[in-house]
C-alpha cells in the first residue's frame, strides 16, 4: 500500500485520480444500463443486447481517433466537445426508448452516446505516463488505474441497476450522465498534469507492432467475456428470482478483481510482463469454468468473486506492454487502441450473449465467456512465445 500512497503523493496526481475515477464510473454503467432499460420496456435481452452493442461499439470505434487527437490537441478541449455531445445523445436515447418510440430509432441515439464516450481511463493513464515519467512508480500507477477500474465495476452495476429498476427503466443512464459531466469537467480544469503535446511523428505515424496486435487481440477477447457477463448475470438473475441481485453479482466479479489488483500492485515482480500475461490469462480461463456449475444466487455470487480473480491482473499486464510497445508521443492513442479493443469485445459479448440468453437462457451465455478466456490464454501464450516486439 505504501506504493500508492507515494503515487498519490505526486503534484497533481490526487486531483487528476479522483476526477478521472468520477468521470469513468459510467463505464461501468453504459452497458449494463441499457440491457436494463430495453429489456424492461421490450421485454426483449436481444434487442437490449444489440442496443448495448451499437453503444460501445460506437465509443469503440472512435476511441483510437480520439486518442491521436488528444495527444496532438491537449486534453481539455477534447474532453468539452465529448461532454457537449453527451448531454444531447444520452438523454435523447433514454427519451425515446421510455417514449416508445419505434425501435430503429434507439440504435442511431446510441450511437450518438456512444461517440462521445471518452476513454477516461486512457487519458488518466497517460497522465501517469508523465507524472511518474523517471520514477520506479510507473507499473504501480498502472496497476492503480487498473484497481480503480475494478472500483468502478464494483460500484457501477449495483449503482445503474438501483436507479434502473427502483427509479425508472431510464434513471440507470441518466445518472451516469451526471457523472461523466462532472467528472470530465473536474480533470479538463486540471491543466497542470495534462501530458505534453506532440507533433505528429515525420514517419507515417503508426504504432502498430506484431506484439501490439497480439495485445490487442487479447483485449478483445477479454472484453468480449466482460459483456457476455454483464448479460449473463442479468439473465441469470432473472431466471433465480429477479433482476435486483443482478448488480451484486457483476460487483462481486470486480471485487475479486479489485482485490487481486492491490495485491499485484504492492509487488515487485521479477518475472516479465509477457510471462505474468501468460499466467493471469490462464487464470482467468480456469476461474471461469466454475460460473458453469452455479445454481443458485448465493453460490453464483461466490463463483464470480472467483472469477474475477486474475481480471485486473490482466489488464495491468495488457496496459504495461502497451507503455513497452507504444513510444511516448503515441501512448494515449495506444492506450485507446487497447480500450478500444476491449470496448469492441463487451459490444459483441453483449449482442451474442443477448441472443443466447433468448435461445437457451444464461447457461448458454457463460459457455461463451468460458471459451473467450480459453482463446485468451492462447492468444497471450502465442505473443510470449514468439516474442512479437518489432515494430511493423
Amino acid at each position: 500500500m505504501r506504493s500508492y500512497l507515494v503515487l498519490l503523493r505526486l503534484p497533481g496526481a490526487a486531483g487528476f485520480v479522483g476526477a478521472g475515477l468520477v468521470a469513468r464510473l459510467p463505464i461501468a454503467m453504459r452497458s449494463v444500463g441499457c440491457v436494463l432499460m430495453v429489456s424492461a420496456l421490450t421485454g426483449s435481452y436481444a434487442l437490449a443486447g444489440a442496443v448495448a452493442a451499437t453503444l460501445v461499439l460506437s465509443q469503440a470505434a472512435v476511441a483510437p481517433v480520439v486518442g491521436r487527437l488528444v495527444d496532438r490537441r491537449g486534453q481539455a478541449p477534447i474532453i468539452y466537445g465529448a461532454l457537449a455531445v453527451n448531454v444531447v445523445g444520452t438523454p435523447l436515447l433514454v427519451g425515446l426508448a421510455v417514449a416508445g418510440a419505434p425501435l430503429w430509432t434507439l440504435p442511431p441515439a446510441a450511437v450518438l452516446a456512444g461517440v462521445s464516450a471518452l476513454p477516461m481511463g486512457s487519458l488518466a493513464r497517460a497522465r501517469w505516463s508523465a507524472a511518474a515519467a523517471g520514477t520506479p512508480h510507473v507499473a504501480s500507477a498502472y496497476a492503480l488505474e487498473s484497481v480503480l477500474d475494478e472500483v468502478i465495476y464494483v460500484t457501477g452495476p449495483v449503482l445503474v441497476t438501483a436507479l434502473a429498476v427502483g427509479v425508472f427503466p431510464g434513471a440507470g443512464l441518466l445518472g451516469a450522465l451526471v457523472l461523466y459531466v462532472l467528472g470530465g469537467i473536474a480533470l479538463a480544469l486540471q491543466r497542470g498534469t495534462e501530458p505534453p503535446r506532440h507533433e505528429p511523428a515525420r514517419s507515417s505515424g503508426r504504432i502498430a507492432s506484431p506484439g501490439l496486435l497480439l495485445v490487442l487481440v487479447l483485449g478483445l477477447l477479454t472484453g468480449t467475456y466482460f459483456g457476455d457477463l454483464d448479460v449473463s448475470m442479468i439473465a441469470f438473475a432473472g431466471e433465480h428470482g429477479g433482476l435486483g441481485p443482478a448488480g451484486l453479482l457483476m460487483a462481486m466479479i470486480a471485487a475479486g478483481s479489485l482485490v487481486s489488483g492491490l495485491v499485484y500492485g504492492a509487488v515487485r515482480w521479477r518475472a516479465s510482463t509477457g510471462r505474468r500475461t501468460v499466467i493471469a490469462a490462464l487464470g482467468l480461463a480456469v476461474g471461469t469454468v466454475p460460473l458453469l456449475l452455479a445454481g443458485s444466487v448465493p453460490v453464483m455470487a461466490a463463483c464470480a468473486a472467483l472469477a474475477g480473480l486474475a481480471a485486473s491482473p490482466l489488464l495491468i499486464c495488457s496496459y504495461t506492454l502497451v507503455q513497452e510497445l507504444v513510444p511516448a508521443r503515441s501512448r494515449t492513442e495506444g492506450f485507446a487502441w487497447l480500450s478500444s479493443a476491449i470496448t469492441l469485445g463487451m459490444a459483441l459479448g453483449s449482442a451474442v450473449a443477448g441472443g443466447l440468453v433468448d435461445l437457451d437462457g444464461s447457461p448458454a451465455a457463460l459457455l461463451l465467456g468460458v471459451g473467450c478466456t480459453a482463446a485468451g490464454f492462447l492468444t497471450a501464450l502465442a505473443r510470449s512465445a514468439g516474442r512479437h516486439e518489432g515494430a511493423l
